[in-house]
């Protein structure tokens, strides 16, 4: 009876902050533009996990969390994006669940408690509330909820008989009570707003009660094996693994792989890099595209198999020729990496820059740091646990990195600096596809439309211009509303107004007949 009395004003608690929460994102957000408003509601969300777990700063080392998440929540301050979203909720979940005690702080299970929060999240809500109401049922709580409710009946009741008369009393009060429209009221209540007030609720609850899912694991035994019965040894099997990957198989299989690799790299060099004649058919900038991506998936392949051959503690890892044949094949896949990324850069300078393009170039920058770290982690003979928490450091980094580059301004950028119309080579500008790339392109856009109003081209890209005015029109509408701001979006309105107010092109008109 007492842990029910002391376990429901903290639901009630979390349950209030909970509709607050809901109150102030349907104000920040429900048929809003997404900008500052999306940094606000993430610092609300933290302030509400720490007001529902004051305990946990009883410990004067335990206020870096706080200055840590802020840290992580600046991407949002730059610019509203999914990445950013992205670094900011995953940021909110380990501070909710460090600050509830139910963080492993390894850092290569962050990401497994952090996939579990998300897939326990949209059920948190319903399950603590089923709990809830067995719970009250069990220790009486109809009861209670009757005399809650009949509690308020009075006050209520009273309340608006004197609202009434003082309405009628006060013409001023009077004033108040007639701007209240109920069916202005009604028109609120739709059913696209129920629907985003339930789910910023299952959201924020789930931060207000942060938990991750348990999954019991059941082992099945045969009836007439006894549990504790040792696992039957099959020789065979034992002899065929030591044939297929033993120690002479591994040492045999890193030589195969070292002459191959070392092929591979002598082509590169001879073909890319040396100038030497490629066969009839065959561009160099074909060449650079068509092994971009399968020499990643080649080191990735490459890396599995070293950690495969070389667990800490087995027969291989000891021996001092496999291991240096794997630092030999290892570099070898960090100079293939290196390769994929100067012929993904042959081919950009022929095609132009995309965000794909530009993904590509980081992931090959990681998949390169993590050769890098298998070397490390062979030579200071750490786990794979350390392996992997170093990888998710370097990926953390360099996501959080990417938060703060406009990608847009830079395509649209190196496009307009490599194009024909600029340098005289290359292929034309596909000024359209730069247009799609958002606001964050009007600079490049704008120094393009000054060289071609210079030149002969003029009159091919007025059209264009005409669509930019629009957009940029556009733009400064929605920049009007202070929830869409943004310090990116700031020192773009700031390079906008220094150009002055677009003008936009006017329909011609037929002459009048007589003039």
């Amino acid at each position: 009876m007492t842990s029910f009395f002391t376990a429901a004003p903290s639901y009630c608690s979390r349950f209030g902050i909970a509709v607050l929460l809901v109150v102030l994102a349907d104000f920040l957000f429900y048929g809003q533009p997404a900008g500052i408003t999306v940094l606000l509601f993430a610092i609300l969300i933290a302030a509400a996990v720490v007001a529902v777990h004051p305990t946990a700063f009883s410990d004067i080392k335990v206020w870096l969390k706080p200055g840590a998440l802020l840290v992580a929540l600046l991407p949002l301050a730059e610019t509203v994006s999914a990445l950013s979203v992205s670094v900011a909720l995953a940021a909110l979940v380990v501070f909710a669940l460090s600050l509830s005690g139910r963080l492993r702080h390894n850092i290569a299970r962050i990401p497994s408690q952090i996939a579990l929060f998300g897939l326990a999240a949209p059920f948190r809500f319903i399950r603590d509330f089923i709990r809830w109401r067995k719970t009250a049922r069990r220790f009486g709580g109809r009861r209670v909820r009757l005399a809650a409710i009949a509690v308020w009946a009075m006050p209520l009741t009273l309340g608006a008989v004197f609202l009434a008369l003082f309405g009628a009393a006060n013409p001023v009060i009077d004033y108040w009570l007639s701007l209240i429209d109920l069916m202005k009221l009604l028109d609120l209540i739709q059913l696209a707003r129920i629907a985003f007030w339930l789910f910023v609720l299952a959201g924020v609850w789930a931060f207000l009660r942060p938990r991750l899912p348990r999954f019991s694991q059941h082992i099945f035994r045969p009836n007439h094996a006894p549990a504790n019965a040792p696992a039957a040894v099959n020789p065979d099997r034992h002899v065929i693994e030591d044939i297929l990957f033993g120690k002479a198989a591994i040492l045999r299989a890193l030589i195969v792989f070292n002459v191959l690799f070392a092929l591979q790299t002598g082509l590169d060099a001879a073909y890319l890099w040396g100038g030497a004649a490629l066969p009839d058919g065959l561009s160099y900038a074909a060449y650079a595209h068509r092994g971009a991506y399968p020499l990643v998936v080649t080191a990735l392949l490459a890396a599995g198999f070293v950690l495969a051959a070389l667990r800490p503690g087995s027969q291989t890892s000891a021996d001092p020729l496999i291991r240096r044949l794997v630092y030999a094949w290892v570099a070898q896949n960090i100079v293939l990496v290196i390769s994929s990324i100067l012929r993904l850069d042959l081919y950009v300078g022929v095609y132009a820059l995309t965000y794909w393009r530009i993904a590509a170039f980081v992931w090959m920058g990681l998949v390169a740091a993590g050769l890098a770290l298998i070397i490390a982690r062979i030579a200071l003979r750490k786990s794979n646990e350390w392996l992997s928490s170093a990888n998710l450091l370097t990926l953390s980094l360099t996501l959080y990195a990417c938060c703060f580059i406009n990608f847009a301004a830079t395509i649209a950028n190196y496009n307009v600096d490599h194009s024909f119309e600029m340098t005289g080579q290359g292929i034309p500008l596909d000024a359209w596809y730069l247009r799609s790339l958002g606001p964050g392109a009007f600079p490049a856009l704008d120094r393009f439309f000054d060289h071609q109003d210079k030149t002969a081209g003029a009159g091919a890209v007025r059209e264009l211009e005409g669509v930019r005015a629009s957009d940029e029109e556009w733009y400064r509408i929605v920049q009007q509303n202070w929830r869409a701001w943004s310090f990116r979006d700031w020192r773009l309105l700031r390079y906008l107004d220094s150009r002055g107010l677009p003008v936009l092109p006017q329909p011609s008109q037929p002459s009048l007949p007589g003039r």
